[in-house]
């Protein structure tokens, strides 16, 4: 469901207005999703003449704008150059260049900073957060990287095999996790502040999704097993600021 319609009614055609001007995409790996045979300005007109029909200086003025938002320097440059010419944040920069070139109201980044090391993806999550402040979009961020989400998300939702098992607020979840799957992450990274702690893992292995575990997905896997969760698939429960997929919160 986007904006009270649901997607997987509409036609080709009809999606391909709606993928791009109202829902744009980011990849992992801009090196892999940039064609590396064409310009960094042929791949953002293409976007542009496709959705707009613009020739010429309008055409021209519209890409220097994208990439100037993103403050990429030298922008009228960086038109000529191809994907290899450019550092990896300048090619995920040109990445998010084109997702916003037409101010969409949704934003999906899948592991938009995994090639960048820490400064730059400081630098980046930052002009994002700055840019959905000016434009108004909202974002979805795919990423492992706790320190990310903690510091740059609102809402969180944890997945575990191909399913959300809880929901709430980012401070909420990470202060008090209530599935075992989110305790058991909070438990295996470490903490840079307050006492030593032990790091525990999660044991066993995820699971085939082709054969996915009958009951709760996590069972095979969680301390707090219990025999209906070998043979019930939860719902979501609803606790204070949070909803969970765990029947130990069946009232």
């Amino acid at each position: 469901m986007f904006a009270g319609e649901d997607l997987l009614r509409k036609t080709a055609a009809e999606m391909r207005w709606v993928r791009g001007k109202q829902i744009a995409m980011v990849l992992q790996d801009p090196m892999t999703s940039l064609n590396p045979a064409l310009t960094i300005g042929t791949q953002v007109a293409e976007v542009v003449r496709l959705h707009q029909g613009l020739r010429g200086p309008s055409l021209r003025n519209r890409i220097l704008e994208a990439l100037r938002r993103l403050r990429i320097p030298a922008a009228e440059a960086r038109l000529g150059h191809y994907p290899h010419q450019l550092s990896g944040g300048m090619r995920q920069r040109a990445m998010i260049a084109m997702a916003l070139v037409f101010s969409p109201e949704l934003v999906i980044m899948d592991e938009p900073t995994s090639a960048l090391d820490v400064v730059a993806q400081r630098s980046l999550m930052l002009q994002i957060k700055e840019l959905q402040r000016r434009i108004g979009f909202a974002a979805v961020f795919v990423t492992h990287d706790m320190s990310l989400v903690s510091h740059f998300s609102d809402r969180l939702a944890v997945m575990y095999a191909g399913q959300i098992v809880e929901v709430g607020a980012t401070r909420s979840v990470f202060e008090d996790p209530k599935h075992p799957y989110t305790k058991g992450l909070m438990q295996s990274f470490p903490s840079i502040s307050g006492p030593k702690e032990r790091l525990v893992g999660i044991a066993g292995s995820p699971p085939d999704l082709l054969q996915p575990p009958a009951g709760c997905r996590f069972h095979p896997r969680c301390p707090s097993v219990m025999p209906r969760c070998r043979t019930e698939e939860p719902p979501f429960y609803e606790e204070p600021a949070d909803l969970v997929r765990c029947h130990l919160y069946d009232r």
